[in-house]
């Protein structure tokens, strides 16, 4: 058997990220012991109408969140018992709400610095209603093969070797919550293992005191001997001597009580819990506790390290007399081992893995991204620019001076065309109607393709393939007529030979300047000779400049239209930016710039 948790126990959990985080390890334990999980609901109005993702085993169970205990009692009719993870302003609160409903019979608050009224408040109110509320500042309470309330118990491995999977005989009552674990170990080692495990907390007014958990365990024929841990401070421990020596009890007590350093210690010397209260020898203190149980008959070992051998010692006795009959333990092999993470089994190498992707540009798992193997610091420290990155990112090599220089000049050239340009024009209306920076943005990108940026990939090609295959221009220009079309990258709707494009002349000056190879570039200057020479607008635009010059310095084809991409995005930010510096409006078209060419209001003829 067990007290307070038990395998008829389902909970709700009231809070946010230290809910979830209980309610896994709370999973844990019951896949040890294969016991379905029992926490059946959250309450955490901010996500309410959610679900958090529970790992069970090998499965995720998704556990609805709801807004009130009383939403979630009556979705789950099963629900007994709330955990309360709540900050300490507004945990009273939570709590009275649970003790409140009619089907929750225990709250276990874990909530840290919970005011001393408020405990108090809730103490009365559960014992007014005949229910039980343990905490504030629990660490929880576990029954071993039957329930876990909260964390105690630690990671699974120490589940397994405080042998929590199956019952013992000894009960477990604790102020501290990290000691918990620890006398969880050793009931484990010198005897037989736990019946439960409760953290009271270690605050001055508890809601359920020792002498009331001692009841219970007196009652439990299972438990045969109970370990309390207590310090010094208040008087419960004194209360628990005076229950134990009121008349003869079934179940043995061993009691140890932390604290007789304080005699030590400079007076007024503070202590971790807030029931830790300064008593140097008379009452409160650690020795006069220690006493008090003595006389009640209890065994109090000298000092914690002889805990252990107390325990044993009453187990032995316990065994001798029959009142307990030992258990062969499981073997490693019986017992459940909790499925490892992806990351876990490759590392132990228990598993192999297929990528779902590969890359071969940068590895962001170190202390800072590395770009091509090359660490970002060291990059800038060393005098690296924008186009040094670009180069290792999209083709993966670091680019010569004059090469970064040539794409800082392209970047710089096609930032920006105006506002009348498709993308920009996308990009404004889209500010205009309080549409956030990246939305705007990409609906101004969307626009670039065949007719507008994106002829930069295409004409890269297109003069790659004639220059790989020594094509004259005039074959160059029967090839694209007959299988392509019009020339990517010749000809601009406002520009001409009359009225040249200023950043094809300033890009193609500076990259002849150079005295680089640039056989790319000279064939599609050959082409333009042509193509002017029938039509004046037949001109090399900047997209076919850019792809020209980008192919001669060896990016990849695939790669040239991310060049108008990135130099676009810096115009699109800056008109985006610009309307919400002006407080733009939804914009409207006026009527005069449509052409309504739909006919004309006529009659709707009847319906046949």
């Amino acid at each position: 058997m067990s007290i307070v948790a038990n395998k008829d126990t389902y909970v709700v959990i009231q809070g946010g990220a230290a809910g979830v985080n209980a309610a896994r390890r709370m999973a844990e334990f019951c896949y040890l012991i294969k016991r379905p999980l029992n926490v059946l609901a959250f309450v955490y109005p901010p996500d309410a109408g959610k679900t958090n993702e529970i790992p069970y085993g090998g499965s995720l169970m998704q556990i609805p969140v709801y807004k009130s205990i009383a939403e979630a009692t009556a979705h789950h009719p099963q629900i007994n018992t709330s955990l309360v993870y709540i900050g300490a302003d507004r945990a009273c609160a939570g709590g009275m709400e649970a003790l409140n409903d009619p089907k929750i019979q225990v709250v276990s608050m874990i909530t840290e610095g919970v005011p001393e009224k408020d405990a108090k408040l809730l103490s009365r109110h559960a014992i007014k209603l005949g229910k039980t509320f343990n905490g504030p500042s629990s660490i929880g309470v576990i029954s071993a093969g039957s329930c876990r309330l909260g964390v105690i118990g630690g990671a699974y491995d120490n589940l397994v070797a405080c042998k929590l999977y199956r019952e013992g005989s000894f009960g477990v009552i604790t102020k501290s919550g990290g000691l918990s674990n620890e006398i969880i170990w050793l009931c484990s080692q010198f005897a037989d293992g736990i019946t439960t495990a409760i953290g009271i907390g270690g605050d001055a007014y508890p809601g359920t005191d020792y002498v009331s958990y001692l009841e219970k365990f007196e009652q439990d024929p299972q438990t045969k001997a109970v370990v309390i841990v207590g310090e010094m401070g208040g008087d419960l421990e004194e209360r628990a001597a005076e229950w134990y020596g009121a008349k003869k009890r079934r179940i043995k007590l061993i009691g140890v009580v932390s604290g007789f350093c304080q005699e030590s210690l400079p007076k007024g010397m503070k202590f971790g819990h807030a029931g830790a209260k300064e008593g140097m020898k008379g009452e409160g203190s650690a020795r006069s506790k220690s006493e008090a149980l003595k006389k009640a008959g209890a065994i109090v070992p000298p000092t914690f390290g002889a805990l252990g051998p107390a325990i044993k010692q009453t187990y032995d006795e316990l065994v001798k007399s029959g009142a307990i009959v030992p258990v062969a333990d499981l073997r490693p092999e019986e017992l459940p081992k909790l499925p490892k993470s992806v990351d876990e089994a490759m590392k132990t190498g228990d598993v192999q893995v297929v990528p779902l992707i590969k890359t071969t540009i940068s590895d962001d798992r170190g202390d800072e991204p590395c770009y091509d193997g090359y660490p970002a610091s060291e990059l800038i420290n060393k005098g690296y620019d924008i186009p040094h990155v670009i180069g290792l990112l999209w083709d993966k090599r670091l680019i010569s001076k004059q090469e970064a220089e040539i794409i800082k000049r392209i970047m710089m050239l096609s930032a920006d065309h105006g506002p009348c340009v498709s993308g920009a024009l996308t990009t404004i209306i889209a500010a205009c109607a309080g549409i956030g920076m990246s939305q705007a943005v990409a609906a101004g990108l969307i626009m670039i393709g065949p007719r507008f940026g994106g002829a930069v990939t295409d004409a890269g090609r297109y003069f790659k393939y004639a220059v790989e295959n020594k094509m004259s221009v005039d074959e160059f220009l029967a090839y694209m007529k007959k299988n392509v079309g019009p020339v990517p990258g010749i000809g601009h709707r406002v520009k001409s030979l009359r009225n040249p494009d200023k950043r094809v002349k300033e890009l193609v000056g500076y990259v002849k300047s150079l005295g680089i190879k640039t056989p790319h570039l000279d064939f599609a200057l050959e082409v333009e000779k042509v193509t002017a020479a029938k039509k004046d607008n037949l001109i090399l635009n900047v997209d076919g400049t850019m792809a020209a010059v980008l192919v001669d310095i060896g990016f990849p084809v695939d790669s040239l239209n991310g060049f108008f991409i990135l130099s676009r995005t810096i115009g699109l930010i800056g008109h985006w930016t610009d309307q919400r510096r002006q407080e733009s409006r939804l914009i409207r078209l006026f009527d005069y710039l449509v052409n309504y060419a739909a006919p004309k209001r006529r009659e709707v003829p009847p319906l046949k």
